[in-house]
């Protein structure tokens, strides 16, 4: 009532009174109902307004009777009030609206807490009617409900349901109460399903309404003056709805997600360029208080970029701030007085801020404290001091008072943005870290659990599961969060980081970079990781340091479009970007081609220092980035200079070439600093979990690959950052070496040793072999005498080495080796192999001082260490010894080497037995565990037992040697092969010599042949220096030649001394085959050295030669091989056979062998298999070599006497050994090859050793031979059974083969030879063909001849000799030189042919008689008619100077054939065929009267008249004639042809004489022609005697009538004027008297 009054007084009294009352909780529902009534009123009325809103708000917050429409009353009373026109109402009222409505709220939650022991049954709300869903509400509840709604209404200008009365409203206090409501109890929505619905409802699409017109305004396009089209952003309201949005996100984000997802999406949008600068502002703003809370972050991405049709709402925010910070740099911001930048990017227009900043930019020396801010391109931003890390505290955000927006300090949201980013990189880092350590202590505890076997129950795993899927989950997220951020951050922070001045900016950028790094690295997310690292090493280098690592990453990273400014921002750094950095040092580029010099600024260096800090706190995140950060650190040391010293640690050191780098002393003081953390950072590998210390490994091998990419081709200095740091990450982890062993030491033997820079190339080495002395020296555990596995993998670089060509790097590997041996000789155990195998693999080409290096290494093995190694390795060390001896560089070095292989033969001699056991308890070892492993065993020369297959190997070596291309060295190993077999031979088991046979003897004989017969012919100058070579050894060809003479001896002499040890070998006949080839292919090279040896050696083989006896041999082997003694010359051919003794006792002999093998009794070769297969060898060379060339020209081999010699003297000793099977085959072979021997010419200038004098008339031994070996076969079949008797004609055949080469020498193919006569001894001309001498033939033929005749003699009357018709051969033979007569090389042989011939016929004729009938003899006498015939009157002229007596004495022997017709031929010739009698008839006939042509040459005058011969013919004739006691008619045939042939001639001569007579007028006839006339006068006249004395029936008619007719032609012969013609023919017409009878008279027809 008193307030009724409306008295001011009493109302103020009244009101006091009522909030006493209140105070006392005394006023029951219907009183307050009352008081609001009357306190409206008095608001009415405009009354003590102040004191009614203090009533009000006391009535409402002592008690909570005032309900529903009361309270809305209330409310809208405080509400009027607001809206007056006094301000301090207006204030109060608004600070009273704000309270009542939080009492509303309190009483609700009050409400709450009081009932929430009971459970309700919630009712479904149907439809969206606010009245049916609030009937489900309690009272304080229902009242907040309708007060919230109608507050919404309000906002939304539209009138509300609840508080009845409103006059008025404003939009900004709606804002601001809602966003009081929802920031303090945000319970009340989350709890109740109806508030939720509101918020869902109302407020959210309020919201949205409202900001529309910041949606759709775009600055700029249009003037502020024209009347807007698009209604402006309005600040204070644009303000409060981020405001709002702010508590809506963060306390509603679970119920709103859909509408959050618009907020924020919106929140981008107003970063936007073309946005108002104050909209941006409070944007960010409103994004900072996001990012301060990473928890509300996480759940941003779990719903949005983890769904997957929704935006990407986390990305966008960052990338949102991303651009915003770009464009800022961009795009020059406007609306601000302070900030109109000048495009020019001249910055001193920008206003007095900027100005004092710049000048402390250029001059740092200036005392001026700069500012810290961010330059790009010229766009100058400073950097303010926004919040305190980690929390959001806005600025323009909490200016409620403000209607205008305010004018933003240049600068102002770049410091807020970079906060943004800082503090989204800290809660983002530190939440998942938080998380990630959470998971991993967990796991390892389910792990330890799950693992001890005492709980291994089912729900551990269980658990153990569930932890599984709930961390796949977390990381999930976690992984999403950073895909989605990282490209955006990385793209702002590295173009800030770029753009920083200030130290501590610069610092915190870095940071952020390190942990996101970190961060990326331990969530394995590759890409990202080594962005921020690339990010980081771009800041470490000079702008466009050329380095391709970098480049090409970042390339990668930024290509989507989004960033497609951030993608150049690498490139876009201008150097006037630089200008206000402080440059520190300045040094060359690591590059190929230097060009210039680099800067290094400060921030370089901080950004190196972060890049040491990362790569030392997180180096085992790093996984393959460790290539980025190494690659760019040693890019840095190389700038700053810093070169590795001892152990791989990097010192400052001046750079070598190039301008010298320069360094101020700021950094001078840091860098042994960064040195030391360098040199930290590889020491802390040791604590790296093995496969980051493998990428650690892996990134140092691909640097040093790129550093020496580089210093390909020039001969710049390399940068050995890698190989230094490779070496100092070894030494720190030796205690753990085999895990990076392999990588290390592959690395450095496969690439930096094999460098072709030569510092590159010695650091490897250097590093390699420290690394494996270090190695070996250091203690491991368990010790390496204990882990050979080790050992060897330490050792195994060291041989790796050798496949490298460099000497400078093997001289580094041997000098290691030679430590090694001198410092862990002893202990190297199983090490051996790969320590001599370094040895062993210098090769040839690898200059001298290396090879000398690594002998003198072998040397001190071969002398100290052989008893210290395991036996196993002692064939190594023979291998090793015979390559030294192969190295063609120094040839005393393979001299001293085969010594040294024999000393080492001396160890095994003296320390056999223990090799021996040692050796076969390691084979049977080895052989177990190949049994195990079901493999076959495999070593050389495997059946033999180990200690023989030593001596193999060593054999096998010497073999090696012998067939050096040194002649030194093949006579040196040859000498020692045999010597050692010789000696140690017997340590050897019996059936080893199998092996030795096949594998080392017979192999080396092929390789000799092989290399000999392709050895070159080309003449060699000088051997070396100025030793003069013989020129019997100045071809190779003929240096092999010794070598193969050399060998095949020792073959052959090892094949003769041991024959004992080897008959018993299974194959002996089969090596005797191979032997017997080997000779032969000597024989046949054409070689006179060699093919003369290799007979010796065949002749050493049939023991034609005695073999030195065993009990003679030396003991040591001889220095020199022995020369053996052998047989060649002439031998008697009984001599050969005599059988072979040998001395030693075969008793002791066979002691040495176990008694089960058969003993050997005799020495001779029993068995004929193996002495036909020397005869088939014998056969082959003989045929072969004597075999006449096809073609002939200088080069035409022939070969020589001597050879041939030994060849065919071979022949006697071997066929005593097979006569027993000796066939006529091979007989026929043998004539080939005698024929073909003797007929082989010699080289002209051989001759006058060879030959004797022309007229000497002596054999060559050869010729010797071929007739010993003949006599040999002859007297064999002599004394041979009756089968062997059918080869007589056979070498009958042979031997007047050779009688005929006394007449025509024999051809030698188609070489032409000049008679010995001719050849021309002196003067052989340089490169004509050699001329060839065909030998003196004739007295070998005659020797032969005498040996024919001999023969025949003995043997005429053999069946074979007659059925072969031998006589006709001979005598067709004998005719050839008979024929010839005076033509005949030598007179003596036809003399010889002729006393042979009648030799012959004395013994043959009668044979020939007694076997007339059979007709074997038929062809016989025309071949002797022609014989006598070609013989007597001979074509050839006799010589000029021969002289009387000669003449005389040859006649005599025509006489003497004469004499053999008559007494031998004619008496028989009713045994003989009437032919040859005819002919023999006509012969004598044209005899006894000596023909004489017609015409007088002089030269025929003076051919001296045989009358003694013409004498004897005629005598014959007549004595043929008239023989009167005519037994048989065949005599009576020879005499009546006598008579007329005798007659006939005489009848002839007669005429002729009378012709003669007529035409030569006074001149007196030539001698011969008057002796010869008187000769047949006197001859008419016998044998008309003889006529007349004759029985009548005796003489044929014919023959009379022959005589008669001589008559005319006497009588004509009267006119002659010579006396002794006269008185002759008075003798021969006499007695025709006797024919002169009257004629008888007989009548005819009557007359008479």
């Amino acid at each position: 009532m008193g307030c009724g009054t409306k008295e001011p007084k009493i109302t103020q009294l009244c009101l006091t009174a009522i909030q006493r009352l209140m105070s006392h909780e005394v006023v029951s529902e219907t009183a307050a109902g009352n008081i609001i009534n009357m306190l409206w009123q008095l608001m009415e009325n405009s009354l003590e307004e102040l004191k009614l809103l203090q009533t009000v708000l006391v009535l409402l917050t002592t008690n909570t009777v005032v309900h529903d429409e009361a309270l809305s009353k209330a409310i809208v009373l405080c509400f009027r009030l607001h809206f007056t026109k006094d301000n301090i109402t207006n204030n109060t009222a608004a600070a009273t609206v704000r309270q009542v409505v939080t009492v509303v709220f309190e009483r609700m939650v009050a409400e709450d807490e009081r009932h929430k022991d009971v459970v309700e049954q919630p009712v479904l709300v149907q439809g969206n009617s606010n009245r049916r869903s609030v009937s489900t509400l309690k009272p304080c509840a229902k009242d907040a409900y309708m007060l919230f709604q109608d507050l919404c209404q309000l906002v939304n200008a539209d009138a509300p349901y609840w508080l009845v009365g409103m006059t008025e409203m404003t939009r900004t206090f709606g804002l601001e109460l809602l966003e009081s409501v929802l920031n303090d109890f945000p319970q009340v929505f989350l709890q109740h399903q109806e508030f939720s619905f509101l918020l869902k409802e109302r407020v959210c699409p309020l919201v949205i309404k409202l900001f529309s017109p910041n949606i759709k305004f775009r600055q700029g396009s249009c003037t502020s003056s024209s009347p807007a089209p698009v209604e402006k952003p309005y600040f204070p309201i644009c303000m409060r709805l981020l405001r709002v949005v702010s508590v809506l996100i963060k306390q509603f984000y679970s119920l709103l997600v859909t509408e959050c997802e618009i907020f924020l999406s919106l929140l981008v949008k107003f970063l936007d360029a073309d946005k108002p600068q104050w909209l941006r502002a409070v944007a960010v703003e409103s994004i900072h208080r996001l990012c301060v809370q990473p928890q509300l972050l996480r759940s941003f991405c779990q719903s949005y970029d983890m769904k997957q049709h929704s935006t990407k709402v986390f990305r966008d925010i960052v990338n949102a701030l991303g651009s915003f910070i770009q464009s800022l740099f961009l795009v020059p911001t406007t609306g601000t007085p302070s900030a109109t930048t000048n495009q020019a990017g001249n910055n001193n227009s920008g206003g007095p801020a900027s100005a004092p900043a710049n000048s402390g930019m250029l001059g740092m020396a200036g005392g001026v404290t700069v500012l810290p801010a961010f330059e790009y391109r010229g766009t100058w931003i400073p950097i303010l001091t926004v919040t305190v890390q980690g929390s959001a505290k806005a600025t323009y955000l909490e200016m409620l008072d403000k209607v205008e927006p305010p004018t933003i300090p240049e600068g102002y949201a770049m410091s807020v943005a970079f906060h943004c980013l800082l503090d989204l990189v800290r809660g983002i880092t530190t939440m998942i870290e938080g998380e990630l350590g959470q998971v991993e202590t967990e796991s390892q505890t389910t792990t330890e659990t799950a693992s001890s076997p005492a709980q291994s129950s089912e729900q551990d795993f269980q658990s153990a599961s569930d932890q599984m899927d709930k961390e796949t989950v977390s990381r999930a997220v976690w992984e999403e969060m950073v895909n989605a951020c990282w490209c955006g951050l990385l793209a702002a922070l590295s173009l800030l980081l770029d753009a920083s001045t200030d130290e501590a900016a610069t610092e915190n950028i870095l940071k952020a970079e390190l942990t996101m790094a970190a961060l990326c690295g331990r969530l394995g997310l590759v890409t990202s990781r080594d962005a921020f690292i690339t990010a980081i090493c771009k800041g470490s280098l000079p702008p466009h340091y050329a380095l391709t690592v970098l480049n090409t990453t970042t390339a990668a990273t930024f290509s989507s479009k989004s960033y497609a400014i951030q993608g150049q921002n690498v490139q876009m750094i201008s150097p006037s970007s630089e200008s206000h950095q402080q440059v520190v040092a300045v040094g060359q580029p690591l590059a190929v081609q230097p060009q210039g010099t680099v800067m290094l600024t400060s921030k370089n260096i901080q950004c190196m220092r972060t890049l040491l800090n990362l790569a030392h706190c997180h180096g085992a995140v790093l996984g393959t980035s460790w290539q980025l950060v190494l690659a760019t650190l040693q890019h840095l040391v190389w700038i700053l200079g810093l070169k590795p010293g001892s152990g791989g640690a990097l010192k400052p050191g001046r750079a070598v070439e190039g301008p010298s780098t320069v360094l101020t002393t700021a950094v001078m003081t840091d860098l042994p600093v960064i040195s030391n953390i360098l040199s930290r950072l590889f020491e802390s590998s040791q604590y790296l979990d093995d496969v980051s210390l493998h990428h650690l490994i892996n990134a140092l091998c691909s640097l040093s690959l790129e550093a020496m990419d580089m210093a390909y081709g020039n001969n710049k200095e390399p940068s050995l950052f890698a190989v230094a740091k490779l070496l100092e990450t070894g030494l720190v982890n030796m205690h753990r070496i085999e895990i990076l062993w392999r990588p290390l030491t592959g690395h450095l033997l496969e690439k930096v040793c094999q460098h072709p820079n030569s510092r590159m190339r010695e650091w490897g080495a250097e590093a390699l072999t420290s690394l494996i002395k270090a190695g070996l020296t250091f203690n491991h555990d368990p010790p390496l005498s204990q882990n050979q596995r080790l050992q060897l993998l330490l050792l195994n670089p060291l041989k790796e080495l050798s496949s490298i060509i460099h000497p400078d790097i093997r001289l580094k590997q041997l000098e290691c080796v030679l430590q090694i041996l001198q410092s862990q000789g002893d202990s190297l155990g199983p090490g051996w192999p790969l320590v001599l195998g370094v040895m062993g693999a210098i090769r040839n080409d690898q200059g001298e001082s290396l090879i000398r290096t690594a002998f003198q290494c072998l040397q001190l093995v071969v002398t100290d260490f052989l008893p210290t190694m395991p036996c196993t390795c002692l064939q190594i060390v023979v291998d090793v010894a015979g390559s030294f001896g192969l190295h063609n560089q120094e040839l005393n070095i393979s001299l001293t080497s085969i010594g040294l292989l024999w000393n080492i033969s001396d160890y095994f001699f003296q320390r056999g037995e223990t090799i021996e056991k040692e050796l076969n308890r390691e084979e049977a070892a080895q052989q177990k565990q190949a049994e195990e492993k079901g493999v076959v065993l495999n070593r050389p020369f495997h059946p033999a037992p180990p200690f023989d297959c030593l001596w193999l190997c060593l054999y096998a070596k010497l073999g090696e040697l012998c067939v050096d291309p040194r002649p030194a060295v093949r006579k040196s190993a040859g000498q020692t092969l045999f010597s050692t077999i010789g000696a140690h031979g017997t340590l050897l088991q019996h059936s080893t010599w199998h092996t030795v046979i096949w594998k080392v003897l017979f192999h080396l004989l092929d390789r000799v042949r092989e290399a000999s017969t392709t050895a070159d012919k080309e003449k060699i100058e000088s051997g070396g220096g100025n030793i003069l070579i013989h020129h019997s050894r100045d071809t190779a060809e003929k240096q092999w030649a010794e070598t193969w003479v050399l060998t095949l001896a020792g073959v052959a002499r090892i094949f003769n001394t041991r024959r004992y040890l080897l008959q018993p070998l299974g194959d002996f006949p089969k090596a005797w085959d191979v032997l017997l080839d080997h000779i032969q292919s000597a024989a046949l090279s054409k070689n006179n050295e060699v093919s003369l040896a290799a007979l010796k050696s065949f002749q050493e083989i049939l023991q034609i030669v005695s073999p030195m006896r065993d009990s003679d041999k030396p003991e040591t082997p001889p220095a020199v091989n022995v020369p053996v003694p052998v047989l060649i010359g002439p031998m008697s051919a009984p001599g050969l056979s005599r059988p072979f003794m040998r001395t030693d006792s075969i008793g002791e002999r066979l002691a040495r062998y176990p008694a089960s093998e058969p003993s050997i009794v005799t020495d001779e070769i029993e068995d004929l298999n193996l002495w036909w297969a020397a005869w088939n060898t014998w056969y082959r060379i003989g045929s072969e070599s004597t075999k006449p060339p096809l073609t002939c020209d200088k080069l035409t081999f022939i070969p020589s006497q001597p050879f041939l010699t030994a060849l065919i003297q071979i022949f006697p000793a071997l066929y005593q050994h097979i006569k027993t099977g000796f066939s006529m085959d091979d007989l026929q072979k043998l004539g080939i090859i005698l024929h073909s021997a003797v007929s082989v010419p010699i080289s002209s200038d051989a001759s006058p050793f060879i030959l004797p004098s022309y007229t000497e008339a002596v054999l060559t031994s050869l010729q010797e031979a071929v007739l010993t070996a003949l006599d040999v076969l002859q007297k064999a079949i002599c004394i041979g059974p009756e089968n062997m008797q059918i080869m007589y004609p056979a070498i009958f055949d042979q031997l007047l083969a050779f009688v005929e080469f006394s007449c025509k020498p024999p051809q030698y193919g188609q070489l032409e030879t000049k008679h010995i006569a001719n050849a021309k001894y002196n003067q052989i001309q340089l490169f004509a063909p050699a001329e060839w001498v065909a030998l003196n033939y004739v007295p070998f033929a005659e020797r032969s001849l005498e040996v024919v005749v001999d023969l025949y003699q003995k043997t005429a009357c053999h069946k074979a000799l007659v059925n072969e018709k031998v006589l006709q051969n001979v005598i067709k033979t004998l005719r050839i030189p008979l024929s010839l007569k005076y033509a005949c090389p030598s007179e003596t042989t036809w003399k010889l042919a002729v006393s042979s011939l009648l030799k012959v016929l004395s013994i043959g004729l009668p044979v020939a008689r007694q076997h007339a009938s059979s007709g074997k003899f038929d062809s016989m006498w025309p071949e002797l008619a022609s014989t006598f015939e070609d013989f007597l009157f001979t074509k050839s002229i006799p010589p000029d100077n021969l002289s009387i007596q000669e003449f005389q004495r040859n006649e005599s022997i025509d006489v003497e054939v004469v004499q053999l017709i008559s007494t031998e031929i004619l008496p028989y010739a009713n045994f003989i065929p009437k032919d040859f009698v005819g002919q023999i008839m006509t012969m004598l006939n044209k005899g006894s009267i000596h023909s004489q042509s017609s015409s007088f040459t002089e030269a025929e005058i003076d051919i001296r008249m045989r009358e003694e011969f013409s004498k004897m013919c005629f005598e014959t004739l007549l004595q043929f004639s008239f023989s009167n006691k005519v037994t048989t008619p065949q005599e009576g045939y020879i005499s009546r042809m006598a008579l007329s042939v005798l007659l006939k001639r005489s009848q002839d001569v007669l005429h002729r004489f009378i012709e003669d007579e007529r035409l030569s007028g006074k001149c007196p006839l030539p001698r011969q022609q008057v002796t010869e006339i008187i000769f047949v006068l006197k001859a008419v006249s016998t044998l008309i005697d003889s006529l007349k004395k004759t029985l009548p029936e005796n003489v044929d008619g014919s023959t009379w009538a022959q005589v008669i007719a001589l008559y005319p032609t006497l009588v004509e012969c009267i006119t002659c004027s010579s006396p002794e013609i006269c008185s002759a023919l008075k003798e021969a017409l006499v007695p025709f008297k006797d024919f002169m009878h009257p004629p008888a008279s007989k009548v005819q027809n009557g007359e008479s």
